[in-house]
């Protein structure tokens, strides 16, 4: 089965030989891909919507997988037992929902060793969450398939998680092009991705251009209200939006 870049992806991050629950899986096509490549054993596709649940049972039976993907109904990881699997891919939603199933479901993530997660925005949420609960970001990928740019994230159940995490997130300082010192801070690694700033390829720097000028058209938004409390929120976006600036112009600098 020939998977879209994003989810071949996904895919690649998955220990070989795994038994994983791909949570919100829509139509099976993960599941079904990692099984008969071999890059999994068994395969748990959940969904909670019963359109993408009949379109998931009908990919697996099609794919003659019923015996090593099991298609079952249920809202986040309330579709897998304790100890049951040893990955878990969570895909196509946004953070904030992504962080939310992982803390309503703490108890399934028993015996989970890895976490392969790609938010559609709110990537900061899930970095801040795998931090706070030991869980050690050890790959980072960013993508452009079909105009939208993605980013993936694979992170591991580790003994020694706080302090990896610790070092991965560690204020890094950058020079800028007048030789001035500019401040990669912890905040700004978990909004910009501690390895995909060492890394900066044109797709990373496309995607903050692009939230650079978002960030800009909210303030001057902000800047029109009348309310008081505009100011303060105003001057918070400019801020923020003057240090990406400076720190993309920094890793444009690097990746030169």
């Amino acid at each position: 089965m020939k998977l879209s870049a994003r989810l071949q992806r996904i895919s690649d991050l998955l220990p070989k030989g795994c038994r994983f629950a791909d949570i919100g899986s829509d139509h099976a096509l993960l599941p079904v891909s990692a099984v008969q490549s071999g890059r999994a054993a068994f395969a748990v596709a959940g969904e909670v919507n019963d359109g993408p649940l009949e379109a998931a049972r009908r990919q697996v039976a099609e794919a003659g997988e019923t015996e090593r993907i099991s298609v079952r109904k249920g809202d986040g990881l309330a579709v897998i037992a304790p100890g049951e699997v040893d990955a878990i891919t969570i895909a196509g939603m946004g953070g904030a929902l992504i962080v939310s199933i992982l803390d309503g479901g703490k108890p399934k993530l028993a015996g989970v060793k890895r976490l392969v997660l790609q938010p559609n925005v709110g990537e900061e949420f899930v970095r801040r969450w795998l931090a706070e609960n030991d869980w050690f970001l050890a790959e980072e990928a960013i993508l452009e398939e079909d105009g939208k740019i993605y980013e993936v994230m694979m992170a591991e159940a580790v003994s020694d998680a706080a302090a990896r995490n610790a070092q991965l997130y560690a204020d890094r300082e950058l020079t800028d092009h007048e030789g001035r010192g500019i401040t990669l801070s912890k905040d700004l690694l978990f909004l910009m991705g501690p390895r995909l700033t060492r890394e900066p390829g044109d797709v990373f720097c496309k995607k903050w251009e692009s939230e650079i000028r978002k960030l800009e058209k909210i303030r001057r938004s902000v800047a029109a209200s009348a309310l008081e409390a505009s100011r303060e929120k105003e001057e918070e976006l400019g801020r923020l939006t003057e240090q990406l600036t400076e720190v993309l112009a920094c890793l444009q600098k690097v990746k030169r």
